[in-house]
């Protein structure tokens, strides 16, 4: 199936055609239509319940549509991530990542079984074997053999896992390491097709930009859903909305998407109002000429009538699905000073989350917490709000600051309670109209108030947390990931509410274009200390690069035979470093030349019919792999100890 692109042709591996499902009564998605090309990478958008999850899982044969169809190339491989996917497996994380290269293990078994066989066979037989070896040999190169555990150590380390984690029972493991490890096998299957539901769920910032450039560098199309914007304008090339149940389909990531679409909206309610005035015009002509009801006026009336039947009709701009609204006032204004912290520091066991923290809050702050998973991020929080003792260090409050905390994971709520009763424990001086009212601004009106707080999904309760956190009106917020279940609509209107607040933000965030839309300072915390940038994410990162340089300059190198570990915290980027590297690239090249040149050899005739000659030239095969492996294993050690 091929897609007519002018001069050349593109393929189409995928086309969902006048898909339609609903369940009950309730319609989900309805005529849905588009293909997917060779290389596309798509991000699939819309609100909250639009139907993305469920086309997702029509696509892949989970569930099928009540009308339309779903065509697929021949052979197509799809490999789909779900939002929650939880790995159970009794292997460890290493293992289970063999499994995807489990055909170029098996290969490799043969390879050896035909050295073994071939080490005690003679004549006629050990040219057949000599063969098949060299074949087999080829093949296994071709498909990445000598490189596949290389391949896994750099998944593995840019989705965030050090060296040590990768012996870990997988079912020991949290969640999001599970989801981890899922997507890392995922994108180490390589499939044609990837499905990605939210993927960035789980990781950090840096692990999110590893995710971003090996995605760029994919060789194969992808579907993605994410409401992390700053990720779909990195990775996409097309955007598909869903939106009123129905399928708009753009080219361009998302901030084209978003901008080809207003022009598109504001294009079409100006034709379609312009049409209305005309029709409007010509019906005053027809009820004035009827008015008249002469034969002559008659035939003008049905005249113009038939002007108008004629008329291709512009359709009406349909409504924009209903969004939350809402926004942040302090009740009490406070000091100047917010916050002073002095050297604070906290330590589980022989964890040390961080040690030697200073920093200070003043009024009208926008700060962003920043560090890796496991830096102590959301316990720093809670030593702010009181709920964990730090070992040492002080906190110095300011006059009249009220804390309103934002927690991610909603541990404060009652389960068994209504929506209603849950908000109005919180603001027993409010009346019951008065919750309602604040409860329909997030969209839970009607009789969905009376929902337990345990049916509800995680973007539910995220809004129902920011429903108490408005109600409250504090003057400093606490927010621990608040965009992590909002759907882009809802993260943009609390962008809008927060840059009206007349308060002051401490905000942790993987979300960039977040983070660029509200920061005026960025904190980096890290088991040292913090790290403070004046200015948003993009400025933030312009900081770190040029550090990073500085750090790379010989200058920097205050001593050539500095501790190795040293050398990793800067970076392990001396030249010395760099000149081991390229030696070792060096010598693989050329081991790896000199491996396919002497099976070259061992298929030509001369020495296939040579047994004692080909017998030579596997030894020399075989004493070259087991060098070329080692080769390897070094430059894979200096490459790890550089990323860590």
């Amino acid at each position: 199936m091929y897609e007519d692109k002018g001069a050349y042709e593109v393929m189409i591996i995928l086309n969902c055609s006048s898909i339609s499902k609903s369940y009950g009564i309730n319609r989900i998605i309805q005529d849905v239509s588009f293909n997917i090309q060779d290389g596309d990478k798509v991000g699939l958008v819309g609100v909250n319940g639009a139907g993305k999850t469920t086309l997702f899982k029509i696509m892949t044969g989970e569930i099928s549509p009540d009308t339309g169809e779903v065509h697929k190339s021949k052979e197509l491989k799809i490999g789909y991530l779900t939002q929650n996917t939880i790995m159970d497996s009794e292997k460890c994380i290493w293992d289970e990542m063999l499994q995807a290269f489990q055909p170029l293990i098996e290969m490799e078994g043969r390879i050896k079984a035909l050295e073994h066989e071939m080490a005690h066979t003679t004549g006629v037989q050990l040219e057949g074997l000599v063969r098949t070896h060299a074949d087999l040999c080829e093949e296994f190169k071709e498909q990445n053999g000598y490189g596949y555990i290389s391949h896994i150590r750099a998944v593995l380390v840019g989705l965030g896992f050090e060296d040590e984690q990768f012996s870990l029972p997988i079912k020991n493991l949290s969640g999001g390491q599970k989801t981890r490890v899922a997507l890392g096998k995922l994108l180490l299957q390589k499939p044609r097709l990837l499905l990605l539901d939210e993927p960035t769920n789980h990781l950090d910032i840096q692990a999110v930009e590893w995710l971003e450039t090996f995605m760029s560098n994919y060789k194969g199309s992808i579907i993605v859903i994410s409401h992390d914007r700053y990720f779909l304008d990195s990775v996409t090339n097309r955007t598909i909305e869903i939106e009123n149940k129905k399928a708009y389909i753009y080219d361009g990531n998302y901030s084209g998407f978003i901008k080809k679409k207003a022009i598109q909206r504001e294009q079409q309610l100006n034709k379609y109002t312009l049409q209305q005035k005309e029709i409007s015009r010509i019906q005053g002509i027809i009820k004035q000429q009827k008015q008249w009801n002469r034969e002559k006026n008659i035939k003008t009336a049905e005249s113009k009538q038939k002007m108008i039947d004629r008329m291709e009709k512009v359709d009406k701009v349909e409504e924009l699905p209903s969004a939350i609204h809402f926004n942040f006032q302090s009740g009490v204004s406070s000091g100047k000073d917010i916050l002073f912290a002095e050297e604070l520091s906290k330590s589980y066991g022989e964890n040390h989350l961080f040690k030697d923290i200073h920093f200070q809050i003043r009024k009208g702050d926008r700060i962003f917490l920043l560090g890796g998973n496991g830096t102590g991020k959301t316990t720093l929080f809670k030593i702010l709000l009181n709920q964990v003792s730090t070992d040492s260090g002080t906190l110095r409050w300011g006059k009249n600051v009220e804390i309103g905390y934002y927690d991610q994971e909603q541990t404060d709520m009652n389960s068994n309670n209504t929506l209603v009763d849950e908000v109005w424990d919180a603001n027993p001086k409010l009346t019951q109209t008065e919750i309602r009212n604040a409860l329909a601004a997030f969209l839970f009106r009607g009789d969905d108030v009376f929902k337990k707080i345990s049916s509800l999904s995680g973007g539910e309760k995220g809004r129902v947390a920011l429903v108490k956190l408005m109600l409250s009106q504090p003057n400093f917020l606490l927010l621990d990931e608040p965009t992590n279940h909002l759907d882009i609509n809802s993260c943009e209107v609390l962008e809008k509410a927060l840059a009206e607040y007349d308060g002051t933000l401490f905000v942790i965030s993987h979300d960039r274009y977040f983070i660029n839309k509200i920061a005026s300072r960025v904190f980096e915390l890290n088991p040292t200390g913090i790290n403070e940038y004046i200015g948003n994410y993009d400025a933030y990162n312009e900081k770190r690069k040029e550090s990073i340089i500085e750090a790379q300059t010989p200058e920097s190198i205050s001593d050539s035979k500095q501790d190795y570990q040293d050398q990793k915290l800067q970076k392990a980027s001396e030249r010395k470093i760099k000149k081991i590297i390229g030696r070792i690239e060096v010598e693989i090249t050329e081991c790896e030349i000199s491996i396919n040149d002497y099976e070259q050899q061992l298929c030509t005739p001369e020495i296939s019919c040579d047994y004692e000659k080909a017998m030579e030239i596997t030894n020399y095969i075989n004493t070259l792999k087991e060098k070329l492996e080692k080769l390897y294993d070094e430059w894979e050690e200096i490459l790890i100890n550089q990323c860590e």
